[in-house]
């Protein structure tokens, strides 16, 4: 009894840190962002891509354009607080001077709310004290986010309206850290095994290799078999 209960003490301490190195490659490896040639800027799960004219400065596009530019990835999408600062605080490093920047958002007519391109709901938002513009009808509303503020305006998308453009893409894991990662949930299932095996033998002593001896069939004992030899020379002479 003392040796289970010192088992199920240890057994579950174990898996748990198993468990724990096998989920910490998920936290640990970071993607590769697109080699387009373009300079893409990496943060968190995403890539960033500044579009910028000479000299660093400020090229503005209307929003069709801007979604052109964009083919093949997004246009700029902010789930976060943290991720709106950091379009803030990198923007001086590619653009001189404050401009605006076009969001990856529409207005979904169906639920009457804004929605990103990706369709994902919009979780954060940062808008402006007043953002509601009179003469915009609702399939003319896009957003666009002030660098220097971090706050979000609704303008129009038909106006011809020019303002800058940052495209977004995953970060998709290499060929290497994917096959980094496989080698190393291999390894530690081979750790956890052997662990689980020392365990077993420490608690249980010997006994966990006995079922495994090896017993030979069964033979007649020697001291037997001369006591037969024996009844039969006794039944001869009789």
């Amino acid at each position: 009894m003392e040796s289970r209960r010192r088992t199920s003490r240890c057994g579950p301490s174990v898996f748990s840190c198993v468990l724990l190195l096998c989920l910490q490659p998920k936290f640990s490896l970071a993607g590769d962002c697109p080699a387009d040639g373009r300079t893409w800027v990496p943060f968190k799960d995403k890539c960033y891509y500044f579009v910028h004219g000479e000299e660093d400065k400020i090229k503005r596009y209307t929003f069709d354009r801007a979604k052109s530019l964009c083919q093949g990835f997004e246009l700029l999408t902010v789930q976060s607080a943290e991720e709106n600062d950091f379009v803030i605080k990198y923007s001086p490093e590619v653009w001189k001077g404050n401009v605006n920047v076009w969001l990856g958002m529409y207005y979904d007519t169906n639920s009457d709310n804004m929605r990103w391109f990706g369709e994902d709901p919009v979780q954060f938002t940062k808008w402006e004290d007043s953002t509601s513009q009179s003469n915009l009808v609702p399939l003319d509303i896009c957003v666009t986010l002030h660098s220097s503020t971090g706050k979000w305006e609704n303008v129009s998308c038909l106006n011809d309206v020019e303002n800058g453009v940052v495209c977004e893409a995953s970060r998709k894991p290499s060929a290497l850290l994917s096959t980094l990662v496989i080698l190393s949930v291999v390894a530690i299932m081979g750790i956890s095994a052997v662990i689980w095996f020392l365990q077993q033998k420490h608690n249980h002593g010997s006994s966990i290799f006995t079922a495994f001896e090896y017993h030979p069939p069964f033979r007649v004992l020697e001291t037997d078999q001369s006591c037969l030899v024996e009844a039969e020379e006794t039944d001869y002479a009789a």
